[in-house]
């Protein structure tokens, strides 16, 4: 018996170690912070603004192209360092609490996104892909292979199976395709070029990615028909499909810096592209799911300003300054109800994250299947 009884409290002394250190994790990425609110009245129009998160730390959005908003418009996530390291948060937009969701080394903020079922978060941490539960548990689906460096970009496909990204070596890169089930890896297309940045076309089986600000190029998740979409001459901004994956939105940098920026369209199934907009110099912009109604960040240094533009009539109504240092930074968007904007400055000190109100002026809509909202 007394051997037992030692064999026995040495065992519940290790289970117990090892128990309080996983508790200890789970305590760390489950702890809640609170609301840290700031409303202002603009001063060039005096509508409210809400300044989400405190510039005493660095909170940033994901890239603009992710899924960053839930479906209900009820909750945001997003990237914040409050505790010395760069982590996923979630934030209740009722109530303004925020909870962290990871206990991760070296984690991309740019890279985290919501899983279209809104249950996940995926991310780059370091050389690893991470698939995270809102209760925090996190997985490893894939490492970047040794000889291998990652390319800037990650994102996950409407039908959520797969997480999309690109890996560079020497002077060539290839697009990567994981599932989030079993981590299961493939190489999609091998370019001569770095590419960045991939993003899954709605309802189709095809993939975006960039070529540096100098081309987009689609593939089909096949590998096959790999080709350049027509474009108009410039710098490539922003890009990003409708919600019906039937065309490319993107802002159009002109070569000569004091002609205007443009909103341009790309229908790749008919090889066609066109002007929708001339802009008030957008140094970035976002669209509504119905891709009927644009926000964009001025870039001008007498005009620091966040608009939105109708579709319909290209009249531009101003809603707040953003005084970002650098205005691409701000990366606004809409929520899907299309009820509110949230953009990111740096104005007040570390970015932080901003929200306006725009119900008074634009109808609300409903989330759309495979939007990237």
């Amino acid at each position: 018996m007394a051997g037992f009884g030692r064999k026995f409290s040495r065992r519940w002394f290790l289970l117990s170690g090892v128990a309080a250190t996983k508790l200890g994790a789970q305590q760390k990425k489950s702890v809640s912070f609170a609301p840290e609110v700031k409303r202002y009245a603009d001063p060039t129009t005096e509508l409210d603004v809400y300044r989400l998160t405190n510039p005493g730390h660095s909170s940033i959005l994901p890239a603009y192209y992710n899924r960053a908003i839930a479906h209900n418009s009820g909750s945001l996530l997003f990237c914040c360092d409050r505790n010395g390291a760069p982590q996923a948060h979630r934030m209740d937009l009722k109530t303004g609490e925020t909870r962290e969701l990871t206990d991760a080394e070296e984690l991309d903020g740019s890279s985290i996104t919501l899983t279209p079922d809104n249950r996940s978060v995926c991310y780059f941490a370091g050389r690893q892909l991470f698939l995270s539960t809102m209760a925090g548990h996190s997985k490893a689906l894939y490492q970047v292979p040794e000889g291998w460096d990652r390319c800037p970009g990650l994102s996950v496909g409407p039908d959520g199976t797969h997480a999309t990204f690109a890996e560079q070596q020497a002077g060539g890169s290839r697009l990567r395709m994981v599932t989030l089930v079993q981590g299961i890896a493939r190489t999609v297309v091998e370019v001569p070029f770095a590419m960045s940045h991939p993003l899954a076309r709605p309802m189709r089986a095809q993939i975006l990615f960039r070529q540096a600000d100098d081309a987009l190029w689609l593939v089909n998740s096949d590998g096959a028909q790999k080709r350049q979409l027509k474009l108009a001459a410039g710098r490539v901004g922003p890009a990003s499909w409708a919600a019906d994956g039937k065309s490319l939105l993107y802002l159009n940098f002109p070569e000569d810096s004091m002609r205007i920026t443009t909103i341009r369209e790309c229908i790749p199934d008919i090889n066609g592209e066109s002007l929708v907009a001339k802009t008030s110099q957008y140094a970035h912009f976002g669209f509504n799911q119905p891709a009927v109604v644009f926000v964009g960040a001025c870039r001008s240094d007498a005009s620091p300003t966040i608009l939105i533009m109708l579709r319909s009539t290209r009249r531009e109504l101003t809603l707040c300054e953003h005084k970002a240092s650098h205005p691409e930074m701000t990366a606004p968007r809409f929520a899907p109800d299309t009820q509110r904007v949230y953009f990111q400055s740096d104005r007040d000190g570390q970015p932080a994250i901003y929200c306006v109100h725009v119900e008074k002026f634009l109808e609300k809509t409903e989330p759309e299947t495979g939007s990237p909202g």
